[in-house]
């Protein structure tokens, strides 16, 4: 077990967790990172690029001028792709782009993603964060007490005053603990967790 220590909004130190070793001291294998990484923004893209062929546009109903005799190139169609005003040849059409890579790849490369960051001294347990009511400018200047200027921030799902004071909020970001992911961790400089989202990671990442 790993002991991390828990401070409060102002900064303090209010105590200590107790983290399993596999989650917060994994070792960081970067190509788990570039594999995760590369199937959650492939499974994000649209896919609906698309071109008109020849069977899709329109004229062509007949040859534009007799085969031999002309001193041109025979051509048979005003629509082939070589005309203006022609269909595409071979041009992309819509697609899915997502695919999977297997769970226990998921989660290991989330272990080494949580490790890195406690590695980089970037990982930060607050004791508790749960305001009243939503407020973004209070969130923000949570933050610049924390001293800290780009944060994912973990927490349980059932905190929504938290969840809508920080989305509004730039360069911070708010996910429950169930949708945490290698991504959106690596591209904040710090990985924030509430101390209930910090105990539930162990369930998450079993």
């Amino acid at each position: 077990m790993a002991t991390l220590d828990v401070i409060n909004l102002e900064k303090q130190k209010v105590g200590t967790i107790d983290l399993p070793d596999d989650i917060v001291n994994a070792p960081v294998d970067e190509h788990l990172f570039y594999e995760v990484v590369k199937a959650q923004l492939a499974s994000r893209r649209a896919g609906t690029q698309s071109v008109k062929n020849r069977t899709l546009v329109s004229g062509g109903g007949k040859k534009p001028y007799k085969q031999k005799g002309t001193g041109r190139a025979r051509q048979g169609s005003i629509r082939a792709s070589q005309w203006v005003g022609g269909g595409k040849a071979m041009g992309p059409k819509p697609r899915d782009h997502e695919y999977h890579v297997p769970k226990k790849v998921r989660k290991a490369a989330l272990r080494a993603a949580i490790s890195k960051r406690n590695q980089d001294k970037a990982l930060v347990v607050v004791d508790a964060w749960a305001p009243a009511k939503p407020s973004t400018k209070e969130a923000v200047n949570a933050f610049a007490k924390l001293g800290i200027e780009s944060a994912l921030v973990l927490g349980l799902k059932d905190n929504q005053n938290l969840f809508k004071s920080v989305r509004n909020a730039r360069k911070y970001q708010f996910l429950p603990v169930e949708g945490a992911n290698v991504y959106d961790i690596l591209r904040h400089q710090t990985l924030l967790l509430t101390k209930d989202a910090a105990a539930a990671l162990s369930g998450v990442l079993a």
